[in-house]
């Protein structure tokens, strides 16, 4: 039996999760996650290991055979003074033809669309999860709220009667 490595502070600071898209599990219902790797400056790589990342309405297109993450915001880099990047544009996706193709096909269908739901580092190199989601509607959206407020409840009465 080999011995277990332990985890330095390097290796957390290179394995971790920088930002979440938090509106996705609201909005969408996801079907499927792929791990893709973004095409990034130095500023914003700088940038995302700092945190400063904001999805707002961001999302995926495919254009010949690329796809593309649109409408992430990643802060300017103070330090970068001379080579700074545009905070929103266009960033390309690092996936084989054969992922771009199938994904692309799948996001087609009426209904789906392909959204970015994290951006984390691993192994010092900064990638994004993509999910293949299809929008909720408003009354699957309040069914959720309910079942999350009665969970709630529930932890609440199960602590206040364990004590």
């Amino acid at each position: 039996m080999g011995a277990k490595k332990k985890k330095t502070g390097k290796q957390d600071e290179q394995n971790r999760t920088v930002a979440r898209n938090k509106k996705v599990p609201r909005i969408f219902e996801i079907l499927e996650t792929l791990e893709a790797g973004i095409s990034l400056t130095g500023s914003e790589v700088k940038s995302v290991r700092a945190g400063r990342v904001s999805f707002k309405d961001s999302f995926v297109y495919f254009k010949k055979d690329e796809a593309f993450l649109t409408g992430i915001h990643i802060s300017r880099y103070e330090n970068a003074v001379y080579f700074g990047h545009e905070p929103e544009r266009d960033r390309k996706l690092l996936l084989h033809k054969r992922e771009i193709e199938a994904w692309r096909g799948r996001s087609e269908q009426k209904g789906l669309t392909v959204v970015p739901t994290k951006i984390y580092l691993r192994n010092g190199l900064a990638k994004v999860e993509l999910a293949l989601a299809k929008g909720k509607r408003i009354h699957d959206r309040r069914e959720d709220m309910k079942r999350r407020t009665e969970e709630r409840e529930t932890a609440r009465e199960l602590a206040r009667h364990t004590k």
